[in-house]
């Protein structure tokens, strides 16, 4: 039984995920516009910042949405395979769960950010104001 719900999902996601990122890429909102400098400041804010995702989650594709629409230029890991960076999710993070923020402070202390709707409000809090 366990074999035909796995294969079952894993269908699910073979036949479906194309077409979420194909709604991705019709859907991509316009990106602020910001002075240069604004741009370069938030650009230099954003290498403290790294998205861990799975390309065909829905609620990362959320995440990216808003990424797009605030111009923000984070690296995007994907944690999906087995591999380091789905280990450093899990053993540095705590929890293998997607959407993740993680967010590094200049003394170079991460905090990571679970919950795509936590992750756009503190997007939203750092980045929506600069111009």
């Amino acid at each position: 039984m366990k074999y035909f719900v796995r294969t079952f999902f894993k269908t699910l996601r073979i036949v479906l995920g194309p077409v979420m990122l194909l709604k991705e890429a019709l859907t991509r909102p316009k990106g602020m516009v910001r002075s240069p400098a604004g741009q370069a400041s938030v650009d230099q804010s954003c290498r403290a910042l790294a998205l861990y995702q799975y390309k065909t989650c829905p609620f990362c594709i959320k995440v990216r949405q808003e990424m797009r629409r605030l111009s923000l230029n984070i690296p995007k890991i994907d944690a999906q395979p087995e591999g380091p960076d789905r280990a450093a999710l899990t053993v540095q993070g705590g929890h293998t769960k997607v959407p993740c923020l993680k967010i590094t402070d200049e003394a170079g202390n991460s905090r990571w950010l679970y919950d795509s709707d936590k992750i756009i409000a503190y997007l939203r809090s750092e980045f929506a104001h600069v111009a």
